[in-house]
Formats: C-alpha cells, structure tokens, sequence
C-alpha cells in the first residue's frame, strides 16, 4: 500500500547503501493521513520517543489526531537540543555505515504521561534496517529513572522495515516491533 510511495536512492550516503526516502509522503496528503493513522494504531503507548528528522513529520500529528498520544520526546543530533546542566543524554549508536550519536532530554522525559509506576513509551522511527540507533536509544531510555518512575520502552514502530538486514531481531528481545511497509530483498 504504501511501497508505491517512497523512493530508493542507491549508492547514498556511500555505496552499497540503499536510501530508502520517506519524504515523498509529504507530497501525497491520503497518503500521509493514512500513514500517521496507521502509526497512531500501532502505539500504545502514552508517549511518542523519535528521533530526527523524519521520524518527527509523523510523531507530531499523533499530537492532534491520536487518542492515544499525549506528549513527544524528542531525540535530536549533536547541538540541537537547548538543556539545563545535567538535562541532556548522551547516546551512541551503531548505523548500517557507521557510528554516531543523538541526545534527549531528561526534563522530555518528566513531562511525559505517567502510566502506574513507569514512562512507557513508543520508540518511532522511519525506517528499521540493522536496528542499531533503535537499540542504542532504546537501552538509554530502559535505563532511565525519572522522578522515581522507570521508562519502559514498550514498543518499537517503523513507517518502513528492511528484513534482510535483520533489525528486528536485534530489537525483539527489547519490545515488539511493528512496521507499516516492509521491503523484501532490499539492503
């Protein structure tokens, strides 16, 4: 349903990789409302943890459409995010062409819905491939205590999945995962 929409650039950023664009939504307006519908179905979660910059065009709707949803937590490349002394999080990640890393805010966090004792939250991304910057944020987040309550990432949602490079197992063992597209065959 959604293959249709989305475009693969070869050989980007280096070669070997498939880029697979997301941004194309943008130009389909059923389309995009049907994605983020899809997304909202997919969380349970409160919270919405997403990291820059696609994943936040369709984390920000759920704000306005979702039931569900109440607050975002933002996870934002170096130098991004604004914080306090002690605010910010440093996480390291492992991409299918290389390390890097990306920053939340603790004080993100304290805003979020309360569920019992816990933060649950849904980690959304575009796309899932070797699973490594899902892994990493979400072992950050598992490990967060925030006003005496545990963030608990509760599940894992991708717009797209490429099995063959076997993310969602590396990522099973966390939270399920739910992809909207998946896209045999594709590396």
């Amino acid at each position: 349903m959604f293959e249709d929409v989305i475009k693969h650039y070869p050989d980007f950023p280096k070669p070997g990789i498939d880029f697979i664009d997301v941004l194309p939504f943008l130009q389909d307006k059923k389309a995009f409302a049907e994605a983020v519908a899809e997304i909202d179905r997919c969380c349970t979660a409160p919270n919405v943890a997403t990291v820059e910059a696609r994943g936040f065009l369709f984390a920000a709707p759920l704000l306005c459409c979702s039931q569900k949803v109440d607050t975002i937590v933002p996870i934002r490349k170096k130098g991004k995010l604004p914080h306090a002394d002690g605010d910010l999080v440093k996480v390291s990640i492992e991409k299918e062409y290389g390390s890097d890393e990306v920053f939340y805010r603790r004080s993100d966090l304290a805003a979020c819905t309360v569920a019992g004792e816990t933060i649950e939250l849904t980690l959304l991304d575009d796309l899932l491939a070797t699973g490594g910057t899902a892994l990493g944020i979400a072992q950050a987040l598992n490990g967060e205590v925030i006003g005496g309550r545990r963030v608990v990432v509760k599940e894992f949602v991708f717009l797209v999945e490429l099995p063959a490079l076997k993310g969602r197992k590396v990522l099973e063992g966390i939270a399920p995962v739910r992809s909207l597209m998946s896209l045999e065959g594709v590396e």
